[in-house]
């Protein structure tokens, strides 16, 4: 992918959820809520403290993460789906 993300930004990939419940009904599609789970699919290089010093990412490509149902920005890149959040948004890795 051509598309690198800023500072601590992270590029994510949703995972669809289960198409059924437990008991085994089928959810139809204008019922499903958007999954809050992801792959990470690239991230930046990190924020930078007031003195210039890189603070590291703890998310790295590859990574499934779980984050905030309203989190992020949706965009299209190479006709894929994809949400570009802050890091501080990713709730944690799985």
């Amino acid at each position: 992918m051509a598309f690198t993300p800023l500072h601590d930004r992270v590029l994510v990939r949703r995972i669809e959820g289960d198409e059924k419940t437990v008991g085994g009904l089928i959810i139809p599609d204008s019922a499903k809520e958007k999954p809050a789970e992801g792959e990470v699919v690239s991230t930046g290089e990190g924020a930078r403290k007031d003195s210039g010093e890189l603070i590291a990412m703890a998310v790295k490509a590859g990574d499934k993460v779980l984050f905030g149902k309203w989190s992020g920005t949706e965009v299209k890149i190479d006709g894929e789906d994809l949400l570009i959040m802050k890091e501080s948004d990713i709730l944690g890795i799985l």
